[in-house]
C-alpha cells in the first residue's frame, strides 16, 4: 500500500472543519484513505456505489443521515446530491468539527447545484494520482524550495535519462495500474477505466445518453496535451458543435480527467481571457489514449517533450496539495512571443518561473523565457529554473540555475 502525502491535511481539516470532502479521479486512492480515516475514528461507512445504499440515499437522504453515528464518511458522494441539503442541515445543527468525510469523483466547485449548500461549512482536499515521491516512499518539497532562498549546490547522485524519465511517464499514477508490471495488463486496465469513466461519472454528472464522441475527443485532447486550448479548431477537428464541446470540456474538468493551465499577466482581468494549456492529469492515460506503449519507442517522438511538460505540471500540482507554501500554476507567454512553461505564483504575489528540457545539456539561451518573465514580474520574481536531463545543479546569475528533473522528487 502507498502512503499518500495528503494524509497530514486531511487529519488537520477533519480536527477543525465540519465538512472535509477528498475528491479526484476515480481509482486514485481515496476510498482506501477513507477506510483508513473510518477504523481511526470509529466512524460510520457509506459506499454510494452500492445500489441499494444509493437508492437510500435518493429516495430518503434524511432517514440515511440521522440514522446514522456522529461522524460519517460517504463514499462517492457526487452520485447522491440530495445529501448535501440534509448535511448542511446536520452541521448548522451540531457544529463539531469532523462529522462528516464525504469522498467524491467529481469537483463539487464546478457542480453548482452540489456546492452552494456547502459554501463556509466544507474544506476540500484533492487526492491526485500517485506523484513520484510517493511512489517512492518520500515527501516531496520541492515547492517550498523553490520559494525558499537557500542556494542549491550539490550533486544529485541520480541521473534521469530520457528512457528513465519515459518509463516514468508511461507507468501513470494510478496505484491498480502501477501493480501491473506487465504493459499490456496496463493497457487493458487504462481501457477499462476509461469506459467506467464514461458510463459512470460523466453519465451520471451530466445524464447523457450518447457519448459516442468523448472516446475521440479524450484521444485529440492527449494528442494536445501542453498545447495552448483553441476552441475553435477542436471544433472543427472532433466535429463536435461548439457548444456540445465546452459542455464536454467541463465535464472531463469536473471529473479529474482534464486539468486547465491559465495563462499569467500582470493584468488580473487578462488571465481571464488568455487561453489556457491543455493537460490531461496522468501520463500513463495519455499515453494509452495516443498509442504510446514501449518506453524505448517513446522516448524518441515527437510527443515526448510534450508529455514531459504535463508530467512536470502534474508533479507540481500534487506537491501543492502539502507543501506549506500555498501556491497557485499558471503559463506564461509574453507578447513578443516569449515563453515559460510553468509559473508558480505564492500568496504574497511572489513569481518562480520554470522551463522544462528534454536534454542533459542546457544553456543561456534555455532562460531566455524566465528572462523575460523577470523583466515583466520585477520584485516579484525571486527565481527561475530549467529543470533538465543532466545530475548537477548549474548557476547561471543570481536569480537563474538549471536543475536536475529528480529534484523534483528527491528534494526533501
Amino acid at each position: 500500500m502507498f502512503r499518500r502525502n495528503t494524509e497530514i491535511a486531511l487529519g488537520a481539516s477533519l480536527a477543525d472543519t465540519r465538512v472535509v470532502l477528498l475528491n479526484g479521479a476515480r481509482q486514485t486512492g481515496k476510498s482506501t484513505l477513507a477506510l483508513q480515516i473510518v477504523e481511526q475514528m470509529n466512524a460510520t461507512y457509506v459506499n454510494l456505489d452500492d445500489a441499494a445504499t444509493l437508492a437510500l440515499a435518493t429516495s430518503d437522504p434524511r432517514g440515511l443521515i440521522q440514522g446514522m453515528n456522529n461522524r460519517i464518511v460517504i463514499d462517492e458522494v457526487q452520485r447522491a446530491p440530495e445529501l448535501f441539503p440534509e448535511i448542511k442541515m446536520e452541521v448548522d445543527a451540531n457544529p463539531q468539527p469532523g462529522r462528516f468525510l464525504l469522498t467524491g469523483s467529481a469537483n463539487v466547485l464546478l457542480l453548482p447545484q452540489l456546492s452552494e449548500f456547502l459554501t463556509g461549512r466544507i474544506e476540500i482536499i484533492t487526492l491526485w494520482p500517485l506523484s513520484q515521491g510517493e511512489i517512492e516512499g518520500r515527501r516531496e518539497r520541492f515547492v517550498d524550495f523553490l520559494f525558499s532562498r537557500k542556494a542549491k549546490t550539490k550533486k544529485f547522485d541520480a541521473k534521469v535519462s530520457r528512457l528513465d524519465i519515459s518509463k516514468r511517464i508511461l507507468s501513470g499514477g494510478y496505484p491498480e495500474a502501477l501493480m501491473r508490471k506487465d504493459a499490456a495488463r496496463r493497457r487493458e486496465w487504462y481501457g477499462a477505466y476509461i469506459s467506467t469513466l464514461l458510463q459512470r461519472d460523466v453519465r451520471d454528472l451530466a445524464h447523457i445518453d450518447r457519448l459516442a464522441d468523448m472516446p475521440r475527443l479524450l484521444s485529440v485532447l492527449a494528442a494536445r496535451t501542453g498545447s495552448l486550448m483553441n476552441m475553435s479548431e477542436l471544433s472543427r477537428t472532433t466535429g463536435i458543435a461548439f457548444s456540445t464541446l465546452r459542455r464536454y470540456l467541463g465535464l472531463l474538468e469536473a471529473t479529474f480527467v482534464l486539468q486547465l493551465i491559465p495563462a499569467w499577466s500582470t493584468n488580473l482581468s487578462k488571465r481571464l481571457v488568455k487561453s489556457p494549456k491543455i493537460f490531461l492529469i496522468d501520463g500513463g492515460l495519455t499515453a494509452y489514449l495516443i498509442g504510446q506503449t514501449d518506453p524505448r519507442t517513446f522516448q524518441e517522438s515527437t510527443q515526448f517533450g510534450h508529455l514531459l511538460e504535463s508530467f512536470v505540471v502534474m508533479e507540481l500540482r500534487k506537491q501543492i496539495g502539502w507543501s506549506e507554501t500555498h501556491c497557485r500554476i499558471y503559463h506564461y507567454r509574453s507578447s513578443s512571443g516569449r515563453e515559460v512553461d510553468i509559473l508558480l505564483e505564492d500568496q504574497q504575489g511572489r513569481l518562480v518561473g520554470i522551463e522544462i528540457k528534454a536534454s542533459a545539456r542546457v544553456g543561456k539561451k534555455d532562460f531566455a523565457g524566465l528572462e523575460s518573465l523577470a523583466d515583466t514580474a520585477g520584485d516579484k520574481f525571486i527565481k527561475g529554473v530549467v529543470l533538465y536531463l543532466g545530475d548537477v545543479v548549474l548557476p547561471f546569475g543570481s536569480h537563474f540555475s538549471a536543475m536536475p528533473l529528480s529534484a523534483l522528487w528527491m528534494e526533501s
